[in-house]
């Protein structure tokens, strides 16, 4: 009897330990291994903010809708290749991402010792300099990103993409508010 329990149990662990180290190796990475490479080198705030939104708005393409970038000087940087998933994927990696870009502007704000100088640079800009800079182009790009999730709600009827359509537009609501608290506005 006892011998039994045994086996039972350490069967039972087995099958949590399979079923554990299979929904593991099913998590998702919200960057592909050339934006991760153009993150971790775009240390400064502002380049890193405008990294972060530049992947976002590839997310918005590989789901059809034209995030409605500016249009900036030619990008020599090499993205790797478009961002591939089904819709919830996507999303989720957008929301993802902008939590990261907050992330990384609140842990900055809390700490702003740690803030990365652009070394590349003859004069290297602050943190008051650069500070304000982040959070306004992030703020702008939650602006340009809320007229497109309202209108990506309203066409779709999945539960689960209405749910992270609705903490996308939460988090874009959090960042244009960001904005009046900066020192200044």
């Amino acid at each position: 009897m006892i011998f039994r329990k045994l086996i039972f149990f350490i069967l039972s662990i087995v099958v949590v330990i399979a079923i554990a180290g299979q929904a593991h190796a099913q998590r998702r990475d919200y960057l592909t291994d050339s934006e991760a490479d153009i993150v971790r080198d775009s240390q400064q705030l502002d380049h890193r903010v405008n990294t972060l939104v530049k992947i976002i708005d590839r997310r918005f393409n590989a789901l059809g809708i034209d995030p409605k970038a500016p249009v900036v000087k030619k990008d020599k940087t090499d993205w790797g290749p478009e961002p591939t998933g089904t819709r919830p994927e996507l999303l989720g990696d957008i929301k993802a991402l902008l939590q990261k870009a907050i992330d990384d502007i609140d842990n900055i704000a809390e700490r702003p010792e740690l803030m990365v100088a652009d070394v590349t640079e003859r004069k290297p800009k602050t943190f008051k300099e650069v500070f304000p800079i982040a959070v306004k182009s992030l703020a702008a790009a939650a602006d340009r990103y809320k007229p497109l999730l309202q209108a990506e709600a309203a066409k779709t009827t999945d539960r689960i993409q209405t749910g992270l359509i609705a903490n996308i537009l939460e988090l874009c609501d959090e960042i244009t508010a960001s904005v009046s608290r900066l020192p200044g506005s």
